[in-house]
């Protein structure tokens, strides 16, 4: 039922799922959720040509709100929240606004590709202990080696490690609120910085952009959050919405995006698991 192509992480749910069925029919479910997210991310990478991260996969093995810090990719450090949006009174709403992700592995491979080339710069292989201000103080000389969209795309890391944080720590303490400051100031500095809103190879085609703004346009006022979901380019976003104002929500997202567009989530607890015997 996961949307294939949509942002949703089609492949990661995928690869996750038959990691989860081969670990119980062959290895009494012992192999752990991590390891299953490894090996998803490493068919995505070898198999498939995609050099995605190992968030989404994380994500869906573990399941639930959840922290990870990749520090050590080979062992991150996951910490469940045990944040219950639903007891909040909000539902998650995500919108396919028809653009497919399958021709875009150029756009993606960019991304790290970028922040790579600005963390060479320094020595290093990831931006991972830079702070703002070490690369602000170098940009004359970046902007002639690694040019500007890779650090404005550094800018943006540097800022959305410190607004996890922030977040993270919202979330421990029941501040609805200040998280979803965090989701608003995170989809911006996507949209103005990260750059992962549309692609430059069709510019005339930005489902996304047209989803966020009918989106500020419907729900400001309302106690909502929004923003690009996922890896952006094309695919989805996210709307926190209240249960009290879900229907008329989707009723006129879906006036635009079609029937069917706008789909209810709630946030599991569990990751891959085995649901009988």
């Amino acid at each position: 039922d996961v949307l294939s192509g949509s942002g949703l992480s089609s492949s990661a749910a995928f690869e996750v799922l038959l990691g989860t069925i081969l670990n119980h029919l062959f290895n009494d479910g012992k192999v752990s959720d991590v390891e299953i997210a490894q090996i998803a991310q490493a068919a995505e990478n070898k198999f498939f040509g995609k050099p995605c991260g190992l968030m989404d996969q994380t994500a869906c093995a573990v399941g639930g709100f959840i922290t990870i810090d990749f520090e050590d990719p080979s062992s991150p450090v996951i910490e469940k929240l045990g944040f219950d949006l639903a007891k909040e009174g909000y539902a998650l709403c995500i919108v396919n606004t028809g653009g497919n992700h399958a021709d875009l592995n150029e756009d993606y491979a960019s991304v790290p590709a970028e922040m790579k080339s600005v963390a060479h710069e320094f020595g290093r292989e990831v931006l991972r202990g830079l702070t703002q201000k070490d690369i602000i103080d170098r940009i004359p000389e970046l902007r002639e080696k690694v040019g500007d969209r890779a650090i404005l795309r550094a800018l943006h890391f540097i800022a959305e490690n410190d607004r996890v944080g922030e977040q993270v720590e919202a979330l421990k303490a029941g501040d609805r609120n200040v998280f979803f400051e965090g989701v608003m100031a995170s989809g911006r500095s996507s949209y103005q910085y990260l750059q992962n809103v549309y692609t430059t190879k069709n510019v005339s085609e930005q489902g996304l952009s047209l989803a966020l703004c009918v989106t500020e346009a419907f729900l400001s006022g309302t106690g909502a959050a929004w923003r690009v979901h996922g890896g952006g380019f094309a695919g989805t976003i996210q709307a926190f919405v209240k249960n009290a104002a879900v229907a008329e929500y989707k009723k006129n997202i879906e006036s635009i995006f079609g029937e069917g567009a706008c789909h209810v989530l709630k946030v599991r607890p569990y990751g891959g698991i085995k649901v009988v015997e």
